[in-house]
């Protein structure tokens, strides 16, 4: 399944506390349940304005459909062509 990076612009979503972040996940995990098994949540970063999301989907539409039912922005959505690491570089 592919994998999607999405940016979330969120003013001040770094000085929440583990109550909202919580409830925000809660919202996230039951729209998922909705949508089924075509698009997963794997991790997000929050730093002080932003999250970053990491969603494996069968398609953008369904990351997209997924922010629109959860009221979440989806400021960018993009596919990763592959992944790295410090491993890429061994030989």
């Amino acid at each position: 399944m592919p994998k999607f990076v999405i940016e979330r612009a969120i003013p001040g979503i770094g000085a929440s506390r583990a109550a909202e972040l919580r409830a925000i996940a809660q919202k996230s995990c039951s729209i998922l349940q909705e949508l089924g098994p075509d698009v997963q949540w794997v991790q997000s970063y929050v730093t002080s304005d932003k999250i970053y999301c990491v969603y494996n989907a069968a398609s953008e539409e369904l990351v997209r459909e997924h922010a629109r039912r959860g009221g979440f922005p989806a400021d960018s959505v993009a596919q990763a062509m592959t992944i790295i690491d410090p491993t890429t570089a061994e030989a």
